[in-house]
């Protein structure tokens, strides 16, 4: 019993011994390793920049060309002036992400293409007559080319109210930074890091350029040339003749804080005023035919069953 026992053990052994033996990866050597190599490598997918190489996007393919001919044609048509027309309107719309001239160029002919295709099928969907529907043709080409216009007009119109909103305060708190013994341009970069908004981003740009080697008068100047609000516009001036003349920068901060306050107290004052000439429009087609309706309606319709 006790040889058997010792021999089964043994052989139990043995056996994980060569269960471990086979589950135990093996490195291949010579000609055999080099064979499962070249399939290995055959079999496994290609990398991801040979494959873009061989066989590009659909951008690249068919979206980069087409925007490359719609650059071309909008060219022609837009004029040789067109380019330093968009690029101020960009840049009084913030310069939105991604958008540049040849985009913005390139996006009026596409725009414009696919506004008349969908003018095209509306027209043919409801069966228009051959008048309206090239009316209906050149509204929606008309659309497409002034899209891109449209929106960058709602951008600088939404930048231009919330800079006007936002600079009072600002005004202050750069007034109070430099009455607390900071200078100028320290002033100003603590302002731009504790505030949010288009003008914060305009103090930063202007920061950059400055860090550049562009003077502070010259920064301020291009400041007031990317905004279109008179605010912003009177503050560069007042701050470029305090630099160029040697007066207290805090003072005339004080005063400008000042100004934009009763300023923006005045356009508050002014839109109050405006207030029931605007309401006259609804009030009659909206609301005078429903006061009419519920208050003659029943007199209308006793008189209507006494007749």
């Amino acid at each position: 019993m006790v040889m058997l026992f010792v021999l089964g053990l043994g052989l139990v052994t043995v056996a994980l011994a060569l269960v471990a033996a086979a589950l135990r990866p093996t490195v291949q050597t010579g000609g055999v390793a080099r064979s499962i190599a070249v399939l290995e490598s055959i079999t496994s997918p290609a990398p991801v920049e040979l494959t873009r190489e061989v066989n590009p996007p659909f951008a690249e393919r068919i979206l980069e060309p087409m925007r490359a001919r719609a650059l071309r044609l909008g060219r022609r048509l837009t004029g040789a002036d067109s380019s330093e027309r968009i690029r101020r309107k960009l840049d009084l719309a913030g310069n939105p992400a991604g958008w540049t001239v040849d985009r913005v160029v390139s996006a009026k002919v596409l725009c414009t293409v696919v506004g008349f295709l969908v003018a095209l099928a509306a027209s043919l969907v409801f069966g228009l007559s051959p008048t309206t529907r090239i009316a209906i043709l050149v509204i929606g080409a008309a659309i497409g080319w002034f899209g891109p216009n449209l929106y960058l007009y709602q951008r600088t119109y939404e930048r231009t109210e919330l800079m006007q909103r936002e600079l009072p305060d600002a005004i202050d708190l750069l007034t109070i930074c430099v009455e607390s013994g900071l200078g100028f341009d320290a002033a100003i970069q603590q302002v731009a890091r504790s505030t949010n908004g288009p003008f914060a981003d305009e103090l930063n740009r202007m920061l950059h350029e400055m860090q550049i080697g562009k003077g502070r008068g010259d920064a301020l100047r291009a400041l007031s040339e990317r905004s279109n609000v008179a605010d912003v516009r009177s503050f560069v001036g007042a701050m470029a003749q305090a630099d160029a003349f040697g007066i207290p920068v805090a003072q005339v901060l004080r005063t400008q804080s000042h100004e934009m306050r009763v300023r923006r107290r005045q356009r508050a004052e002014e839109r109050a005023q405006q207030v029931p000439v605007k309401i006259t429009v609804p009030l009659i087609f909206c609301i005078l035919p429903c006061l009419f309706i519920a208050v003659m309606g029943p007199a209308a319709i006793s008189i209507m069953d006494g007749f």
